[in-house]
């Protein structure tokens, strides 16, 4: 089972104001373990930043001045996402946002149930209680020091800590057996599953250090 966890950073909060996208963060689940896959990139949004926006990720318009437009990267982003579930915290803002873009683009939008909504999984399943994803880092006790600001892949990798742990705690088996009373169909027994240990995420420093080794070194000895 394939699944895509994804975030994004914007100008603003609302598009029909003239709002971009400006960061796509996201991590390939397979089986709800990430694959080791992901999908990063900053966009020029052709606009200046709103200073609450800034205040919240810290991307600023001169990090943006050389970077494509929503447009050329649209094709790399399709394919990844594919058509598998895009699991979400507040899949209404990402949605809104990306099909803003991809309708821009001139692209087919995705469909709101391609979303799995972390945000409302959680309030169904801790109802009054906080279901940012800063609360369910700390509910789930998920490590959040490497992050000072938000961005979208490392809150995509903290989302698929705290999607591990939802998942985990509201899922079960369900088993048929016979009812043993007269053969009036089957009755239906529910079994705990013990969750997956889920293996750690890389830091952002651990991913800088990749990326470093992969535009430095060419043809490294330890992948042959």
């Amino acid at each position: 089972m394939r699944e895509i966890v994804l975030d994004t950073e914007t100008t603003g909060l609302d598009p029909k104001d003239g709002h971009r996208i400006v960061e796509i963060g996201c991590l390939e689940l397979v089986d709800r373990v990430w694959s080791g896959a992901t999908y990063h990139q900053y966009i020029n949004p052709e606009r200046m930043m709103d200073e609450g926006a800034f205040k919240v990720h810290g991307i600023s318009d001169e990090m943006l001045q050389d970077k494509p437009v929503f447009a050329d990267i649209a094709e790399d982003f399709i394919r990844f996402i594919g058509d598998d579930p895009l699991v979400i915290h507040n899949a209404a803002f990402d949605m809104k946002f990306l099909n803003w873009e991809l309708k821009a683009a001139g692209r087919k939008v995705l469909p709101m149930d391609q979303a799995i909504d972390t945000l409302a999984i959680a309030r169904k399943k801790f109802p009054g209680s906080p279901a940012s994803l800063d609360a369910l880092c700390r509910r789930f006790d998920v490590d959040t020091s490497s992050r000072n600001l938000h961005g979208a892949l490392i809150d995509s990798r903290l989302l698929a800590d705290v999607y591990y742990h939802l998942v985990s705690a509201t899922q079960a088996g369900l088993t048929f057996g016979s009812s043993g009373s007269g053969g009036e169909g089957g009755t239906v027994r529910r079994i705990a599953r013990e969750p997956r240990p889920h293996p750690p995420l890389p830091t952002a420093e651990e991913e800088a250090h990749r990326a470093f080794l992969e535009s430095a070194v060419k043809e490294p000895i330890w992948q042959r």
